[in-house]
């Protein structure tokens, strides 16, 4: 079972995508993962990888590539997998459907977790950081005993820059520009689902768990 996880930032697949592989006993891979596996390793890709972020550059689509599809080759992967966070374009989607095809291999399905923008905004906007420990609380869903107060160490809480909702909006303006074609392309393909991701947790993960078969 090979899927793909799509979804805003914030829409919570990276979440979801713990929880299919929980489940399905398959890896949960995110590209993030892979580089710093590789980089660790000091593999030949991983040294490439690395040469690029270390001046700040994105790592090219066909490294990516090249990257994931060795991760998807090795043993545990042989009963499928969840790719989280990759592909973010239409040059990575393709690239990926013809490496696969050359192992005569294809995706199953492409989740999409659906959350209107102003939801996430919402949901990211009332996120807090203790400056102290690094726990996450939420104003409404996760809030703390004692208002702007870390419960774990008693540091104070703030509103990281990633999570204020002018960077928000940037960053959903981005996903929509570059990754909300990835919708329509793998609606074409024929493999698209889509779930609710303003339910609760667990009925997100329900409405996948229907859609993938028990």
């Amino acid at each position: 079972m090979k899927i793909i996880m799509l979804g805003a930032p914030g829409a919570g697949k990276g979440t979801q995508a713990k929880k299919i592989a929980a489940k399905y006993e398959i890896p949960h891979i995110s590209t993030g993962d892979i580089f710093r596996a590789n980089i660790k390793n000091g593999t030949e890709l991983g040294k490439k990888a690395k040469t690029y972020m270390d001046q700040g550059l994105l790592v090219p689509d066909e490294l990516v590539v090249d990257l994931v599809v060795d991760r998807v080759n090795q043993d545990d992967c042989k009963n499928g997998y969840v790719l989280d966070g990759f592909p973010r374009t239409i040059p990575q989607a393709e690239a990926l459907t013809e490496a696969l095809a050359k192992m005569g291999q294809k995706m199953d399905y492409a989740i999409d977790v659906n959350v209107p923008d102003e939801n996430i905004v919402r949901r990211m906007g009332g996120r807090r950081a203790c400056v102290g420990c690094g726990a996450t609380y939420h104003v409404e869903y996760a809030p703390t005993k004692k208002e702007g107060i870390c419960d774990v160490c008693g540091a104070e809480l703030i509103l990281r820059d990633d999570d204020k909702p002018e960077t928000v909006q940037k960053r959903l303006n981005v996903y929509h520009e570059q990754t909300q074609p990835l919708i329509d392309y793998y609606t074409e393909a024929g493999i698209l689902k889509t779930v609710d991701g303003t339910l609760d947790i667990d009925d997100v993960f329900q409405a996948i768990v229907d859609i993938l078969g028990a």
